[in-house]
Parts: C-alpha cells; sequence; structure tokens
C-alpha cells in the first residue's frame, strides 16, 4: 500500500468515475483501475462497486476512505512544515446536535488557540450526519446524547461503523420556552401540561427514526408537532406560537438571547451528553482543548 495508491482512492471517490479520475491525476483509465484492485487484493477486501453508470464505494470502502483521507492529509501537513518548509494552517472540526453550549466551547477553542491562521470547522446537523461525519474522518469528534431510549441502538451504530461513545456528564431534562410562555413561571413542568401547546424537534432527514431524534420522548403521542430544520426557527417559534422543546437545560444566552428559559420536566429521565470519534485514534491536542471545554459546562449541570 503506498500513498499514490491512497491518493488514486480519494480522487475515485470525489469523481465516482474511474475515467474521470484518471483525468485529475493524469494517468490512464487501466493504469489506475490496475493499482486500486491491486491494493485491494492487499487489503483483502473490495473498495469500490464498479457498473456502467461508474463506480460506487463499499461499507468497507467506505471506512477505508476516511483512514486514507486522514493520512493523506496529515503527509501533506508533514511535507508541507518540513520539507517545503511553509507555515500550514491548523485544522480542526467538530460536529453537534443544536446545543449552544457546544458552539460556546468552540468559540472558547478559538480563543485559547490564539494563532493567526487556522482552518475550524464546525457543523450544528443531524444525528445521522454528525455519525457519518466522524465515522468519514470529517469531523474529529460529535457531540450528541444517549438515553435508555437510544442507548442499545445508537450504541450498535457505532461499533458498526468504527466509533466510540465517551460520557462527559449527565443531564435533567428541561422545557425549552420563551419567557412569556403561560409555563415559564413554574418550577416544574409535567407532560400533561404541555399537551396544548406544539412541540418543536428539529428534522433528521431520511434518517428520521425515533432513535436519531434530539428531543427525548420521541415517541410521545404530542398532539401537536412542528419539525424544523435550525435553531434561529425554532427559538422565533416559542414566541410565535408558544412552542416549546425539550432539552439538556443548559443555556447560553450570549448566542440565544436573555428572552428564553428552562424549566424542569417533572420526569426521573436522564441524558447523558458524550462525544463520539474515531476507534484507535486518539484525541488530537486541539480535540483534547474542545472537549476540556466542553466538560466545563458540566458545573452547570450540577449547580
Amino acid at each position: 500500500m503506498t500513498l499514490t495508491q491512497l491518493t488514486y482512492v480519494i480522487e475515485i471517490a470525489n469523481a465516482s468515475s474511474m475515467n474521470e479520475a484518471a483525468k485529475v491525476l493524469f494517468i490512464s483509465q487501466p493504469s489506475l483501475s490496475e493499482s486500486v484492485q491491486e491494493l485491494e487484493k492487499e487489503l483483502g477486501i473490495h473498495i469500490f462497486i464498479r457498473s456502467n453508470k461508474g463506480v460506487q464505494l463499499t461499507p468497507d470502502g467506505k471506512e477505508f476512505l476516511g483512514y486514507a483521507r486522514a493520512v493523506v492529509e496529515q503527509y501533506a501537513l508533514i511535507e508541507s512544515r518540513y520539507v517545503k518548509r511553509e507555515q500550514t494552517k491548523t485544522k480542526f472540526s467538530v460536529s453537534a446536535q443544536h446545543y449552544t453550549f457546544a458552539i460556546n466551547a468552540f468559540v472558547e477553542l478559538i480563543r485559547r488557540y490564539g494563532m493567526e491562521e487556522y482552518d475550524f470547522s464546525i457543523f450544528e446537523t443531524k444525528t445521522g450526519e454528525i455519525i457519518d461525519n466522524v465515522e468519514n474522518l470529517r469531523s474529529e469528534v460529535g457531540i450528541l446524547y444517549l438515553n435508555d431510549f437510544n442507548r442499545a441502538v445508537l450504541t450498535k451504530i457505532f461499533a458498526s461503523k468504527g466509533l466510540s461513545f465517551h460520557p462527559l456528564f449527565d443531564c435533567n431534562i428541561y422545557v425549552y420556552l420563551w419567557k412569556g410562555h403561560p409555563l415559564a413561571h413554574k418550577k416544574k413542568i409535567r407532560m400533561e401540561e404541555l399537551a396544548d401547546y406544539p412541540c418543536l424537534a428539529f428534522d433528521q432527514g431520511e434518517t428520521n427514526s425515533f432513535y436519531f431524534a434530539e428531543e427525548l420522548f420521541s415517541t410521545y403521542d404530542y398532539k401537536q408537532i412542528i419539525h424544523v430544520s435550525d435553531r434561529a426557527t425554532i427559538l422565533n417559534l416559542f414566541v410565535a406560537i408558544n412552542g416549546f422543546t425539550l432539552c439538556s437545560g443548559i443555556i447560553c444566552e450570549d448566542l440565544n438571547g436573555g428572552e428564553y428559559c428552562a424549566v424542569r420536566l417533572d420526569s426521573k429521565e436522564l441524558m447523558t451528553i458524550g462525544y463520539i470519534k474515531k476507534k484507535g485514534i486518539p484525541l488530537s491536542s486541539l480535540g483534547a482543548l474542545y472537549i476540556e471545554e466542553v466538560s466545563k459546562y458540566r458545573e452547570q449541570v450540577l449547580s
């Protein structure tokens, strides 16, 4: 296995075509195909499925592609720094469910990093995309939650994709709503009291399974439920129609403003906030710093 072969696999996956990848790589299509076949034979797996419509990654190929990209990117950084003597931009990426504390931790990471040049990414996105991003090493870590309902299913999915889950802290469940909501003054809210108000839930796209839901009690028979795609829409609907959602209770007013509050749900249910990462790959120094910043919110949960 060579670095050249890894580069070939990446270009073929990007183009979904042997012919197109060969043009980009300035080699003949037969030579490219032969090199990939030799790699597949060496690895003992099929990386691509070939058809008249082009090429498609196999499940083994999809996993291999993530590692190939990581190796090629790291080699490029080493070459740039030590061979070409260039100053390179440090890269870091995280994917997360819609948690303001995950964004705040990202902001603190940037402040602590304190360098003029960097290439950071944060994806506030669907649960399925978080898993895919970490599996394919598009993101180093993914922030999400487990509870008694989704734990077995998601843990099985993590294992099948070569991922591991690392718990950070446990949270009670809170009702998130605007301060003008009729129930905002209560110390605790029962599920029955929410019946006449619309529940707002983040849409999970093609993976719209109960187990991928960001909100607790995803199988609850809500009389009114609205699926949305972003946090700004939820905040607007809080005010416009007295909507609500269920959350960890960790509120960051710097991002959402001071018009909203979290009221404890009358339930013994807990959610475990944690992160997923690729098995066998230790956290980078930036990854460790980011997780350190997220972990600080444990104090807000316990206070």
